[in-house]
């Protein structure tokens, strides 16, 4: 099944914490200096928000700007979790593969990555 980008819904943060919490999103950002950053979030306005604002040390906190390139919506906080991992181990190319929508490019990179391996 192919991915389909996503983009959250603003929600009023007093009703975030009566709300139950049914969506989780792993996502990309492309930070000011091109390169990519991989997460997971149950609040994925709020994640790229806080992204910006500097108040996630790490990785992103000197590479802003960012911005949001792409998003998956997953049931599971787990499934969002293993998808974050899944493209963390992704080359570059990979990646922009994905974040174009680009899937034949994304199956002969993934090919291409497995026969690299069959050859060892």
């Amino acid at each position: 099944m192919k991915p389909k980008p996503v983009r959250g819904e603003l929600v009023e943060p007093q009703m975030c914490k009566a709300m139950y919490v049914n969506s989780f999103y792993c996502y990309i950002l492309k930070c000011s200096d091109g390169s990519y950053y991989t997460g997971h979030t149950d609040n994925l306005e709020v994640r790229v928000a806080s992204h910006q604002r500097g108040e996630i040390p790490g990785y992103t906190w000197k590479r802003r700007p960012v911005k949001l390139v792409f998003s998956e919506e997953f049931d599971s906080r787990i499934d969002a979790l293993e998808r974050e991992r899944q493209i963390k181990g992704w080359s570059r190319r990979k990646k922009e593969a994905l974040i174009r929508g680009d899937w034949a490019s994304l199956q002969r990179l993934s090919r291409a990555r497995s026969s690299q391996y069959q050859d060892k």
